[in-house]
């Protein structure tokens, strides 16, 4: 008696045995690739340009560095440059204080009246920037207070210190208040348990909260405009002021090295955020 091997592709038709399964794309890939090509589109172009001879950015002439070699020579740019990291460097100094505190107050303390504060602490998330400005300009000129650098700095804290705030009390949510409590039943001091236990804990977020807020200060142009001084001239102002004219190679250099840096100040906020987590699960 033999035995009859049954092969399985016997009974498929050749072209069913031979076909492969075609290759499709989802509408969401589809979609998301549109997406980031909307977003990032104009990013590539402008990167495109800053290298190019032309003098007008009408046609690609050819490769060149010339407008980055410029653009460190340009004393008005400079200029500009320092003005608005001066700003950015004491906007964040203090709010990074101020708000740390007032972030730990709201979290700890109770008092009367806390959830109206909570939320005026608050408002100029949501307020738009001109009428910050704008509220600003008259609060200064009915003080008679002359606009110069201290006052865009005055102006650049209040919203600061809104996000430094809210960063700081996301953190504040995540941590173990226990860990405070047994530092005070061992006999630390109020003061020693917030510098020795609390703030360590705290630092990753008020870093994100100072590398957001230092962001924004740099790219505020509205508020900065509104209660600037004579010479007080920040980069945001002077790119503005040139861009009136046309678009010039020097400036697509500008806003390349802009992104560029603003894509680092991303990236650290992230990697600190992400060790913050790390330390706090284990």
């Amino acid at each position: 008696m033999t035995n009859t091997v049954i092969n399985p592709e016997d009974d498929i038709p050749i072209d069913m045995s031979k076909s492969k399964p075609k290759f499709q794309i989802s509408w969401q890939v589809i979609f998301t690739i549109l997406m980031f090509l909307f977003m990032y589109l104009p990013i590539f172009v402008l990167t495109f340009y800053s290298f190019n001879k032309s003098k007008y950015s009408a046609g690609w002439e050819g490769f060149t560095l010339e407008w980055y070699v410029k653009l460190f020579q340009d004393t008005r740019i400079l200029t500009a440059l320092q003005n608005s990291l001066t700003v950015a460097f004491f906007a964040v100094a203090v709010s990074a204080i101020i708000g740390t505190l007032m972030a730990v107050g709201l979290a700890k303390y109770k008092f009367r009246g806390k959830s109206l504060y909570l939320g005026i602490s608050y408002l100029p998330l949501i307020i738009p920037d001109i009428a910050i400005a704008v509220a600003t300009l008259v609060f200064l000129a009915a003080l008679a207070i002359r606009l110069s650098l201290w006052t865009i700095i005055a102006a650049h804290i209040v919203f600061c210190l809104a996000y430094v705030g809210l960063v700081v009390s996301t953190r504040l949510a995540d941590l173990d208040p226990n860990l405070e409590e047994a530092a005070l039943d061992l006999g630390a001091t109020p003061v020693e348990a917030f510098i020795q236990v609390l703030l360590p804990q705290l630092i990753p977020g008020i870093l994100s909260g100072c590398l957001l807020a230092f962001v924004l200060s740099m790219d505020d142009f509205l508020i900065a405009s509104f209660t600037s001084g004579s010479g007080a001239t920040t980069l945001p102002m002077e790119i503005f002021s040139r861009i009136r004219t046309g678009v010039k190679p020097d400036i697509n250099a500008l806003s390349v090295i802009l992104i560029v840096g603003s894509g680092a100040v991303a990236i650290v906020g992230e990697f600190l955020r992400n060790n913050g987590e790390k330390k706090n699960r284990n």
